[in-house]
């Protein structure tokens, strides 16, 4: 029984599999490639999966810097709803914040009146939402970027999965093409011996 010269391919949200190269001949024909084209064509793969590579620790990235920024953020939600729950005096008892202007940069400011909140969506868009609102608003991005890191972090592993397949079948088909030409200078070297 022959066996096949490559593993089941499959693909993951765009990426596509590499396929393990049992028999580097077999490969070959099926390709319909000599062996410099196809390591060219699997140099380029290798390639592309190294830019996409790059896009998702990028993405990555991202989403593990958004995740604390939005965890604050419901910290101080959760404050204001406690100091509105206690039903603390506005005039008596101010809240005193300092909030981050700009990176590095600090003000502090009172603030009167907790019943709503301005949350910053960006695009320079900022909306007013009461407590609740913004509470939910919160809790539901912050479940949104956690599965997403989720996603992405088998995303990436699925993809150093797929650049590992594709380097050790680069390194069959050059030590194949190797070993095939030993042979025909062995082949060469004997018949020019006799």
């Amino acid at each position: 029984m022959a066996s096949p010269s490559t593993s089941a391919v499959t693909e993951r949200r765009g990426i596509p599999g590499a396929s393990f190269v049992e028999d580097v001949q077999q490969y070959l024909a099926q390709l319909g490639l000599d062996v410099n084209s196809a390591l060219v064509f699997l140099q380029e793969r290798l390639q592309q999966y190294k830019l996409v590579e790059m896009k998702l620790l990028a993405q990555q990235r991202d989403l593990q810097a958004k995740i604390p920024d939005i965890e604050k953020c419901l910290d101080i939600v959760a404050t204001l709803q406690a100091k509105k729950e206690t039903g603390e005096d506005a005039c008596t008892e101010a809240l005193i914040a300092d909030f981050e202007v700009s990176e590095g940069i600090y003000s502090r400011a009172r603030i009167d009146d907790s019943s709503s909140v301005c949350l910053w969506l960006g695009a320079n868009v900022m909306l007013e939402y009461s407590c609740d609102e913004a509470n939910a608003l919160l809790q539901k991005n912050l479940e949104n970027a956690k599965a997403s890191l989720e996603v992405l972090v088998t995303d990436l592993q699925f993809l150093r999965d797929q650049v590992t397949i594709t380097q050790v079948t680069i390194a069959r088909v050059y030590n194949w093409d190797v070993h095939q030409r030993r042979i025909k200078q062995a082949t060469a070297a004997s018949s020019k011996d006799t």
